[in-house]
């Protein structure tokens, strides 16, 4: 259902020389011209920075957030972002928060994770990587026995079905069967069009990964429902383990032109796990870290559902990191890696099930990445 990316190592990122993040203070003028007043300057600057944000220039918006020394140094004017993404009325320091919208066009990852670091300091995410380090005790063997005495689920529960298999794949089908059947029976010629339908089918099988087919269930609001739990798994699980998020695709067509498969994806980074792959090598917490993360979207759907459906691109993924390590895990290893990994991943949601569930309404309003963040503090913070 979902594909989740990490990012390779991005060049070093180099401002622009027409970036301008400051409107000059005005030299001596003559006694006849009247001197900007503090709030004008303060707009202008701050329009500058709501066009940063409106254009997805986070290289930008940064620069404009740091060169403030403090939280309440400069009260912006009210914001002239008018989109369901955000959310009026935000005043300085709230309007920090819109800096997470404009990670999504950032080449540079390092620089999407200056973005939650300058963040962080300022106080606002007070719960990014709080259970970074936090691990369920327990044994590093997890066979099918012991998943289902740690989650309550039998293995095949935590396992994504394949295309055809899934509840809703059969009911199309047979949908799709009886009424051929019937159109047939009536003397409906329907060859031709019967024949245009598959050979659409298997291009966009082919072609598109079924991006055409993913738009059109899509659309159907069980599905979606679905979709939007998947994500939020992945979107919690990194934030508590201290992944930046680069961005949430839940459009097919948009996540096929970003490279991703599948109907949707969540982007995260991790800064540890790409420094040690530069430097030939992968220590165990950090790929522990990566497959809980990759793993999250399956254990969300089986946390919400009872069992999940998506999630074949995220064990494609899997497998094919797991194949160029050194040495390379066996299919034994392969398989109790994945167990381990979505044991800890359901466990850690089913801790904060009450996060992932504001998680998801906040995906379902339409919300931006910012305004889904904060509604992750807040709903975090009311636990405590």
């Amino acid at each position: 259902m979902a594909a989740l990316f990490f990012s390779p190592l991005h060049p070093s990122f180099k401002p622009s020389n027409r970036t301008q993040f400051f409107t000059s203070t005005p030299q001596f003028l003559p006694n006849f011209t009247s001197r900007p007043s503090n709030s004008r300057v303060n707009a202008l600057k701050w329009r500058d920075y709501e066009d940063a944000v409106r254009e997805k220039d986070l290289a930008r918006a940064l620069q404009f957030l740091q060169s403030i020394s403090s939280p309440v140094d400069v009260t912006p004017p009210p914001s002239s972002v008018n989109s369901i993404s955000y959310v009026s009325g935000w005043s300085r320091p709230e309007r920090d928060w819109e800096i997470l919208d404009t990670c999504l066009n950032a080449d540079d990852m390092r620089l999407v994770g200056s973005a939650y670091r300058f963040l962080q300091n300022r106080g606002f995410l007070r719960n990014f990587s709080k259970c970074r380090n936090i691990v369920l005790e327990g044994p590093r063997e997890v066979t099918p026995t012991v998943l289902k005495q740690y989650t309550g689920l039998e293995a095949i529960n935590l396992s994504p079905k394949k295309w055809g298999t899934r509840g809703n794949e059969r009911l199309a089908a047979f949908l799709f069967f009886s009424g051929t059947s019937f159109l047939v029976t009536q003397g409906i010629e329907i060859r031709p069009n019967l024949t245009a339908i598959l050979a659409l089918a298997i291009a966009d099988a082919i072609f598109l990964g079924g991006t055409c087919m993913a738009q059109i269930s899509s659309f159907w609001p069980p599905f979606k429902k679905r979709i939007l739990v998947h994500e939020a798994g992945h979107i919690l699980t990194a934030y508590l383990m201290g992944c930046p998020i680069r961005g949430v695709i839940l459009d097919p067509f948009v996540a096929l032109r970003m490279g991703i498969q599948g109907q949707a994806g969540t982007q995260f980074w991790d800064e540890k796990m790409e420094r040690e792959l530069g430097e030939g090598r992968l220590s165990s917490t950090a790929f522990d870290r990566y497959c809980m993360v990759l793993f999250a979207g399956i254990a969300a759907e089986a946390l919400v559902y009872g069992e999940a459906e998506g999630g074949e691109n995220d064990e494609n993924l899997f497998r094919s990191l797991c194949v160029l390590l050194n040495p390379p895990l066996s299919v034994q290893e392969m398989a109790n890696r994945a167990r381990w990994s979505v044991m800890q991943a359901y466990n850690l949601l089913k801790w904060h099930k009450r996060t992932h569930a504001a998680t998801v309404r906040a995906l379902e309003a339409g919300l931006s990445l910012s305004v889904v963040i904060r509604r992750i503090e807040e709903s975090l913070d009311s636990d405590l």
